[in-house]
């Protein structure tokens, strides 16, 4: 059979992407050029600088990635790209980029959505096995999502507020940490000896949603407490805090859908993912019930476009095709393709 070689293209946020997946599993080049030390002193995500360095950086990226697979555009059979949700001025760029650069080739192109794309992470590493439990994390995303073969996607829960990653990051600058804050929270707590103790935030007992908004207020109430009583915080004790109770949650609530469900696998995908406390946590429970639990390396669980390119290749084999008229959607759900 010949070989099928997807070009991704990923630019829903603050990293410029493309890669090269063969066969839908292997990745033969995946390049990122990263924005934090754009946004850094922002202390978040700044949508129209974001925007800027997509226009300078996403023509270099493609290039670099058909260089380092040494493949010819006429050697591609389609390209892959982030249809949303993400921000609407860096989808777009990634979008045009993408469809001019099919036009131009004569090539297909589909259109993915960013959480299937960090779902699909998983299967560069690890074949999926269906019935699967997915448990995505990220700074705009905290969901729960049932597979019951490629391409099937229920969500089962879903953040009520904000998402994991952007607790982390709002708690991180009360803590005056760096952006992002994810991995500054996550170094602390490991250092830490003892937590302040914050609230867990179950909601309805049957609910497989999630709160983090209740979380993120103790967080600033405890810092302000501190402050009016002219005491200092342990930054490591409130990161531990902090972390213990998104990782009790995400788990328990984890655990308890998959027992449910009855699922062969639970994977774990988006940035949050690559967080240690959270990985080990997981990891260490689902071990203790027996199932397999599987997490992408730290390069794939941040945004990349070999992810995309994974979840494209399923799609276009399943004969899902975008068009000229695609556009950026930055409210786009995640909807099954068969």
């Amino acid at each position: 059979m010949e070989n099928q070689y997807i070009l991704a293209i990923e630019t829903s946020c603050d990293e410029t992407a493309a890669a090269i997946i063969k066969n839908g599993t292997e990745i033969v080049s995946n390049v990122v050029a990263s924005q934090i030390d754009s946004h850094k002193r922002f202390g978040g995500v700044v949508p129209e600088i974001a925007s800027r360095h997509h226009v300078e950086q996403v023509t270099i990226v493609i290039e670099e990635a058909l260089t380092q697979a040494r493949l010819q555009p006429s050697e591609l059979t389609a390209v892959a790209i982030t249809e949303g949700p993400g921000l609407v001025g860096a989808l777009l760029i990634g979008i045009n980029a993408a469809k001019a650069f099919a036009w131009a080739n004569h090539l297909p192109i589909v259109g993915v959505h960013h959480i299937a794309g960090h779902i699909y992470a998983n299967n560069l590493v690890q074949p999926m096995e269906f019935p699967l439990l997915a448990l995505v994390v990220s700074g705009g995303h905290t969901e729960l999502v049932y597979m019951q073969e490629h391409g099937h996607f229920e969500l089962i829960g879903e953040t009520r507020d904000d998402a994991a990653g952007e607790a982390y990051d709002k708690v991180a600058r009360v803590l005056n940490l760096p952006y992002p804050g994810g991995p500054h929270i996550d170094r602390l707590a490991h250092e830490a000896e003892g937590a302040v103790s914050f609230p867990r935030v179950w909601l309805e007992e049957e609910s497989y949603d999630f709160s983090f908004s209740g979380l993120k207020s103790a967080v600033i109430n405890y810092k302000h407490n501190m402050d009016q009583r002219g005491e200092e915080i342990v930054a490591t004790q409130v990161a531990k805090g902090f972390q213990d109770s998104v990782v009790e949650v995400l788990t328990t609530k984890t655990l308890r859908a998959a027992r449910e469900f009855n699922v062969k696998q639970v994977i774990a995908a988006g940035g949050v993912a690559a967080n240690k406390g959270l990985r080990t946590a997981l990891e260490q429970a689902f071990e203790q019930q027996g199932i397999p639990f599987y997490v992408p390396p730290l390069k794939l669980c941040t945004d990349n476009a070999a992810m995309i390119g994974a979840a494209g290749a399923k799609m276009y084999e399943a004969g899902v095709r975008g068009d000229m008229m695609m556009n950026g959607r930055p409210g786009m759900e995640l909807k099954s393709w068969v």
